[in-house]
């Protein structure tokens, strides 16, 4: 068995790609595999023409990046020890892929970890997905080291540490072969956005532990695929973030989190239709809607967790701290 595959996942990704895979290439040691996901541009041409180093998985249609990455990672079983799953928008650096190998190899307990995460745009700032290791709170918000909801901290060498972390990004995330396959990969019904939280969540409970280490830096573009301001990107939120918590939780807490989330989200909601942002007031109302419609969909542990914790962060409730208590960087909670 091979040490270790980076795994690209791609949709119509010819312009990102032209720009990143050059990094990825140079700096990158174990064999790049690209996932496309049925592409109707000519990125495949772009990377088969002037990467023959580079394997290609293509699938029939596009099925988001959690089927994308379950559909492709399959082809890959028994062949790899390790996955690197890499964004296409991301830049690396040099030594990049050994070292996060490396690190997850020297610890055992441990299913996946993530890089230091900055922008892409402004390599001094942390970026939106990951940055410096995430968190939940006790209803299921994700927040950062870093980055709390759209606040970004710049990098002054605060996180360059390891630490234990509720979940790593999906930008840059090594995981254990063996581990992905355990938990049947990343849910499907979620198609993109949470879905690698879901599965840290899932890995946790069965008592692995999920890491950061902040000695290696990738350099993430964002929104390459969607838009973070965009209606869409906050339905899928809504509801990936309900169905994730779902099948985490006991049903008695579920039931008190959907009361609370409900309230504040509606509450959102009204916000937006009185700004004239009727889609995003859209996206809130069927992000629930499309929730409790494919409920029946959504599978939940049979077997008792190991570890039922949802949080190991410093509060329990980021929106107060950050609403409320005005508390904007993460050393502040």
């Amino acid at each position: 068995m091979n040490k270790a595959a980076i795994v690209i996942l791609n949709f119509n990704g010819k312009d990102v790609l032209s720009t990143f895979l050059p990094s990825v290439v140079t700096h990158s040691s174990y064999d790049i595999w690209i996932i496309d996901n049925a592409s109707t541009d000519d990125s495949v041409e772009l990377f088969t023409a002037n990467y023959p180093q580079i394997n290609l998985i293509s699938l029939g249609s596009n099925f988001g990046y959690a089927g994308g990455y379950n559909w492709g990672l399959e082809e890959l079983r028994g062949k790899y020890e390790f996955f690197i799953l890499l964004n296409s928008d991301v830049e690396v650096t040099a030594a990049w892929d050994r070292d996060l190998v490396d690190c997850l190899d020297g610890k055992p307990e441990y299913a996946a970890l993530q890089p230091k995460i900055l922008s892409w745009q402004d390599r001094k700032m942390f970026d939106y997905a990951g940055a410096g290791g995430g968190y939940l709170d006790e209803l299921g918000y994700p927040y950062c080291r870093g980055r709390i909801w759209n606040t970004l901290e710049s990098d002054h060498g605060q996180y360059n540490d390891e630490v234990q972390v509720d979940w790593a990004s999906g930008a840059c995330l090594v995981i254990r072969a063996a581990d992905f396959f355990m938990q049947e990969g990343f849910d499907a019904h979620f198609f993109a956005h949470m879905e690698e939280i879901d599965l840290c969540w899932r890995l946790r409970r069965s008592g692995k532990k999920i890491g950061y280490l902040g000695a290696v830096t990738v350099f993430h573009q964002g929104g390459a695929t969607l838009d973070r301001s965009s209606p869409k990107k906050l339905y899928l939120n809504i509801r990936n973030n309900l169905s994730m918590i779902y099948k985490n939780v006991n049903p008695l807490r579920f039931f008190g989190i959907i009361v609370a989330k409900s309230i504040m989200e509606m509450a959102a909601a009204v916000g937006y239709l009185m700004s004239g942002k009727k889609e995003h007031a859209l996206g809130v109302f069927r992000g629930y809607r499309d929730f409790f419609s494919g409920i029946e969909n959504l599978e939940r542990p049979l077997k008792k967790p190991e570890v039922d914790s949802s949080t190991s962060g410093p509060v329990k409730f980021i929106f107060w701290n950050y609403l409320v208590l005005r508390k904007r960087v993460f050393t502040q909670l």
